[in-house]
């Protein structure tokens, strides 16, 4: 089964007006299942930003890449606009999203295992 959603893409307003009309974009089951991260690590070239996706488990002292993106600059600066646009729509429906001590310091715990 396949699934059709429109998302907000990354393109800049000039092509958008070029291309005033939404983009069928095909989503498998096994993608549309979406994989849970709770950590993203970001490096960069002269060419390419790459954001390792990683989800970290209490007790347990390795944590695992669940998925990689590499990116031109363009396409990474303009993630950061459509990433910045979602989040003010966000905060206009459901309220500010209160951070809680900014960036994570290393390691990162989350308690003794078995601790809710």
């Amino acid at each position: 089964m396949n699934n059709h959603k429109n998302y907000t893409t990354m393109q800049d307003e000039k092509d958008q007006k070029k291309i005033d009309q939404q983009i069928n974009v095909e989503l498998s089951e096994e993608v549309a299942e979406g994989v849970y991260s709770n950590l993203a690590m970001i490096a960069h070239s002269n060419s390419e930003f790459v954001v390792d996706f990683i989800r970290l488990m209490p007790g347990v002292p390795k944590a695992k890449v669940k998925s990689r993106i590499i990116m031109t600059p363009d396409h990474a600066k303009r993630l950061l606009a459509a990433l910045k646009d979602n989040i003010e729509k966000y905060e206009d429906a459901f309220g500010k999203i209160n951070q809680q001590g900014g960036t994570p310091q290393f390691p990162i715990s989350f308690g003794a295992p078995g601790e809710a």
